[in-house]
Formats: structure tokens, sequence, C-alpha cells
């Protein structure tokens, strides 16, 4: 069977030129995605070894970090739009031949950032203390998360600008850059989480504020190698022409055009997620440490999925920019083909380390009593998981950000916290409610995105 079904992908439209070889639609596929797939996998495993070295200090260690995730990620939602916006129209000028416009992409998006990041990383720092608290931190947890969430609030302006130049570059097809970037970063992390978390060689014994502080280290030595990636004149992507500084309106209608809607992908989804880590923090902290075991694992699935969006970004945004939408069409779906290889992967692995996998968080027979039933919602998980971030990776590409924020409107914001709450409480089953929620979410997602991009209207969209 082939990989890449090119009259399925067409789906009766005919081709507008000639289409590669199969051989060729796979090498290239498979050349943009697995930097960014190797990207992505480290930050997920560097952020399950986090979790296994605090949950050393005990399962209150692994809540309390968990408690900082959603926060986090919202800190960070305003640049991941602006990222993802970079990558599209980065990729399209790419496919333009137009240096230049790309150039001015870098540079807007970059000073966009810095203001934003200024004001995002005051506030989180000050107001550190309610925000832990509307988590629903418990008071053996609250005040080590409190101090977790402002060290990483300090860090947020290196860890902001480097996920600017990182998605230009993935734009541009650099996707080896980002790999490179954060490959030292997470080693870094890991490291420093060794001297600090345990107090080892010497270095003070800092517990859950020494994984945040060992982040902020690691984010800092990523900055620095994003930063020398665009410092030369020679390459398409270059920092320091002064005259790319001016702001144009075809720029920056091109980054509001896709980042706006994905802002508000971004804010529906933290809002979601929020939403349903605190119904399962209301649950107790052995069942929180048990559940943000199980989160970990899910992010690991999600590296695979975010690996191929990324490489989809570029591959389709090259395409659309070369006025070739049916090529567009066929990279997207290359890409879920090697998704599905993926999936089936990683719950044939899910199932054989099942318990084992747990004991390397935490040995507390109070958490693993949960292990199965996570281990078997994963295993259903990760396949409509990773097909999503691939589909929504090719509307985003596309430039149809408003159908994937209404996606995360319905999904993540609504049916994911309705139904975890609802078969976590009312119907009384707990934990295991919470994760029959999460499927439900994941269901819709497919059952919204798939026809979506069938139907190839996202391929008409100018930016």
């Amino acid at each position: 069977m082939q990989l890449v079904n090119v009259r399925r992908a067409l789906r009766g439209s005919e081709p507008l030129g000639e289409i590669p070889p199969q051989s060729e639609l796979i090498r290239n596929s498979v050349s943009m995605a697995w930097p960014s797939i190797v990207e992505s996998f480290l930050i997920a495993f560097v952020g399950m070894v986090d979790t296994m070295m605090v949950g050393s200090l005990g399962s209150h260690a692994i809540t309390a970090v968990g408690l900082c995730t959603q926060p986090k990620f919202i800190m960070l939602a305003f640049f991941m739009a602006l990222g993802v916006a970079v990558s599209a129209t980065v990729a399209r000028r790419r496919g333009e031949a137009d240096q230049e416009g790309a150039n001015r992409v870098l540079m807007q998006a970059l000073a966009i950032s810095a203001a934003v990041t200024a004001l995002i990383s005051f506030s989180a720092f000050f107001f550190a203390d309610p925000i832990i608290r509307f988590t629903g931190s418990a008071p053996d947890t609250h005040a080590e998360a409190v101090g977790y969430f402002r060290i990483l609030s300090v860090g947020l302006c290196f860890t902001s600008l480097t996920l600017i130049i990182n998605a230009a570059q993935r734009g541009a097809g650099n996707t080896r850059i980002a790999m490179q970037t954060n490959m030292v970063s997470n080693l870094v992390n890991v490291f420093f989480n060794y001297l600090l978390i345990g107090g080892n060689f010497g270095f003070p014994r800092l517990g859950v504020r020494g994984a945040a502080l060992a982040t902020v280290i690691g984010t800092v030595c990523g900055f620095l190698m994003s930063l020398r990636s665009v410092s030369n004149p020679h390459g398409f992507l270059y920092l320091f022409d002064l005259h790319h500084m001016r702001f144009d309106l075809r720029t920056l209608r091109g980054l509001v055009s896709v980042g706006a809607s994905t802002l508000a992908e971004q804010v529906f989804m933290r809002f979601g997620f929020l939403t349903y880590a605190r119904i399962v923090a209301g649950l107790g902290t052995t069942a929180f440490a048990a559940h943000q075991i199980g989160i970990n694992l899910l992010s690991l699935s999600f590296s695979f999925g975010d690996g191929l969006s990324a490489a989809s970004i570029a591959l389709v945004g090259r395409s659309l920019g070369e006025r070739r939408p049916d090529l567009a069409k066929i990279y997207g779906s290359a890409c879920q083909h090697i998704g599905f290889a993926f999936s089936v992967m990683l719950s044939v692995v899910f199932l054989l380390g099942n318990v084992r996998i747990f004991e390397l968080f935490n040995d507390e027979p109070e958490v693993l009593q949960y292990s199965w039933m996570i281990i078997v919602v994963l295993c259903i998980t990760v396949f409509a998981q990773i097909s999503n971030v691939i589909f929504t990776g090719c509307l985003r590409a596309g430039g149809d950000t408003f159908y994937a924020a209404i996606v995360a409107l319905v999904s993540i914001a609504v049916i994911r916290p309705l139904a975890g709450w609802f078969f976590c409480y009312p119907v009384g089953w707990g934990l295991t409610g919470a994760w029959v929620g999460l499927l439900f979410d994941q269901a819709s997602r497919i059952a919204l995105s798939y026809p979506r991009f069938r139907g190839g209207r996202w391929t008409k969209i100018s930016l």
C-alpha cells in the first residue's frame, strides 16, 4: 500500500503541474519532519525527566510542578500564536523567493514579542500567588508552586524570543536549527536539574525551585544558539539588516491574519486545559500526581504530531507560495500517514511498558493504582491526538486559523471540561471519568478537523 495516495489526497481535482515521484514525496516529508520530531520529542522527554527528578521529592512535588503547567502555557499563548503566524508567513515568502519579506516578518515579530514579553513577565511574577491559588493548589503544594512559577516568569523573555526565531527557521525549512538549539537547551536543563534539585557536587539543594532555575538556564543557552543562527549575513534569515526594521502593512496583515485566530485558538485551548486541570485537582494530591504522569506521557505522543505539524506547515506553506495547492494537500496526506505509523509504535510501547513506565516517575502504591486505566486511554487517544495536530498544522499553513480556533473552542474549551466534570463527579468515576472526558475531546476534534482538511478550502486563502 502506498504511503501517499495521490488520487485520494487530491480528491477528484486535477494536479496543477508535475507531481513528484512517490519516493521524492516521502523523502521531502521525512527530511523536513525528522528534525522537528526529534526537537519536540526532546522537549517532551525532558519534561518527563523533570517530573521524574522532581518525583524523587514525593507526589506533592509532582503536583506543585503540574499546577504550573497551564499558567506557564497561558503566559506563552501569545508567543505560540505569533510563532505559528511567523512559520506560515515565512514559508509563503520562501515559496515566493522573497527573502527580504521573510526577514521583515522575523524582525517585526521579534519587536512585537519583546514588548509583550515585558508586560506578561512582570504581571506573572507579581500575581503568581493568586494565579497558582486559582489553579486549585492545596496547602502542601502552594508555596513550592508559587516559587517555581515566579522563576519561570523571569526567564520568559528568553523563551519567547527563542520561540519566534525557531518558528521563522522552521518556516524557511531550517528545521535542524530549532532541533539543535532545543537539544542543547534540554541537556543543560537536565544537567542543572541534577545539580540543583538534590544539591549535588556542592550546589545548594533547591528542590522544586532548582528545577525551575535549571529550566531558565537551559533556555538562555537555547536563546544564544537561536540568535547565532540568524547572525549569518549569507543565510536566508539575517537579523541584523537594519532596513528590515521598518513596519509595513503587508507583513503586519499577514501576521495578524494568521496570528489573531491562532491566539484565539490558544486562549480557548488554555482555558479548557486549565479548567480541566482544576477539575482533576479537586480529586486530591495523589490523583493529580497520577494524572500529571499521564499528561507527561500524552505529551510524548503530542511531540510526534507536533514535529510532523511543523513539517507540514513548512511544506504546505511553501507549496501554496509556489501556487501548488495540489502539492499542499499531498504533503499534508503524507505527514498523516507517517503520523499513523508513529501512533502504532507508541501504543505498543505504552502497552508493553504499562505499570513499569509509571514507576519511573513515582512508586507510591496510591499513585500506581491509576496506571493501567491511564495507559489504556493513552493507547486509544494517541491515534486521534497525532492526526489532530497534523490536520491543524495544515489548516494553519493555509491561513484557515479561524476554523482551527472554532475547533479548539468546541472541543477543548467546552467538551473536555464538561465531559470530564460529568464523568468525574456526577457519574462518580473519579480520575477515570476525567480521562474519559479527554477521549471525548479528541474524538470531537478529529470529527471536525478531518472533513475540513479533505475539503481543501484552506488551500485557497491568501496571506
